[in-house]
């Protein structure tokens, strides 16, 4: 199944909470980029996200509950399977993402051998977030530079083994999913990108020392248990 550009039914899944003031710029950056279809999954916003996002051309999965940026990205990739979708890409709301490596990301995914492709930009984050990569490469054994990056794409094979009930124990999307779809078998590789400031919002993760560390306690239990089974 292909689009008007030649490449594979693709669908990017963007959650968002609150992001009313991005979310419509970012969907329409995407759809004068590149011929592909957005789905937009509303974390139960409290703002006008959900209206924005419709007007800006992307359909949106309103969630019943609010299930947190993972949660959402799951719904949204699970949705992808039901439909049809060759490749989920995984796109943030914020901005901060260049949607303009899209094609890069899915004509590489293809072309590679490996069934999961993370955009990486190393250079970008504070000391804290540089901290807890080297860390955490260390405890996992991974060899994936940016860890955090939520920029990534999936391949079918990869879509079906996220929508897996064990991942959706996982709070967060980057070591811990990556362990679990490593014992699964399935690959994944980096390539650079580039990102930019957030148009609005701050990190989940990276905004405070005390979010820092409730994240490292969190992952280091999680990598830990997984190791050692």
């Amino acid at each position: 199944m292909e689009n008007k550009t030649g490449l594979m039914k693709a669908l990017v899944v963007m959650p968002a909470y609150n992001e009313a003031l991005s979310v419509g710029h970012v969907v329409r950056d995407l759809k004068a980029t590149l011929d592909i279809d957005v789905l937009v999954v509303n974390d139960r916003s409290t703002d006008e996200t959900a209206e924005v996002a419709v007007e800006a051309g992307a359909e949106v999965l309103d969630l019943c509950c609010q299930l947190g940026a993972w949660g959402a990205i799951q719904a949204g990739i699970r949705y992808g399977l039901l439909k049809g979708y060759d490749l989920c890409i995984t796109c943030d709301a914020d901005g901060q993402h260049d949607v303009t490596a899209i094609p890069v990301l899915i004509r590489e995914l293809q072309n590679c051998e490996c069934d999961v492709l993370i955009g990486s930009c190393v250079s970008r984050g504070s000391i804290a977030r540089h901290i807890a990569w080297k860390y955490l490469r260390f405890i996992t054994g991974l060899s994936i530079d940016d860890l955090t990056s939520g920029f990534r794409a999936y391949n079918r094979k990869a879509m079906r083994k996220v929508g897996l009930s064990r991942a959706s124990l996982v709070d967060y999307q980057d070591v811990s999913l990556l362990l679990i779809l490593k014992e699964l078998g399935i690959t994944f590789k980096e390539i650079g990108v580039c990102m930019t400031e957030r148009k609005c919002g701050k990190s989940r993760i990276f905004n405070s020392w005390l979010a820092v560390t409730k994240y490292m306690m969190l992952s280091s239990i999680i990598a830990l248990c997984r190791i050692s089974k």
